[in-house]
């Protein structure tokens, strides 16, 4: 749908404000979707946000303090997140011997399963969330990006 009948308005200062309404609106949209999902998941947008930094570091394992680095939400409490997640068996805290300090987050095979239900249920009741070519999704990414030069 247009911006201008979700926002039931026609007026912008121009085109350049239009176009950032657009990506707040657009990304609240998304971020709805999104939770709309993970909620008969039982997990929240934080939650699952953390689970995709540490798959991405699977079966390696990733430092707390670099996934703090990578969150989305970046005002988030890893440390309280994390708690949840473990207590929910999808990850693991292991002490580092050499800094006893520092923890490294593993996934655990339920956390995996947990991740490939998040997808096959995204995948399943969104798959017009971006309807784009590979070309016109890398053009998005492009301006996206240059928006945050």
């Amino acid at each position: 749908m247009r911006l201008e009948d979700e926002l039931k308005t026609s007026r912008f200062m121009d085109d350049v404000h239009k176009a950032q309404l657009n990506i707040l609106f657009s990304a609240a949209w998304l971020r709805a979707r999104l939770s709309a999902s993970l909620k008969p998941l039982g997990l929240t947008l934080e939650q699952f946000n953390v689970m995709r930094i540490v798959r991405g570091h699977h079966p390696e394992g990733i430092l707390i303090k670099e996934i703090t680095s990578r969150m989305l939400e970046r005002n988030s409490n890893t440390t309280r997140i994390l708690d949840r997640l473990e207590a929910k068996h999808l990850v693991t805290r292991t002490i580092l011997p050499h800094d006893r300090r520092e923890r490294l987050i593993m996934l655990t095979e339920a956390g995996i399963e947990q991740l490939l239900a998040v997808d096959r249920s995204w995948q399943k009741n969104n798959p017009h969330t971006a309807p784009w070519t590979p070309e016109e999704a890398q053009l998005v990414h492009q301006l996206l990006d240059k928006m945050r030069e």
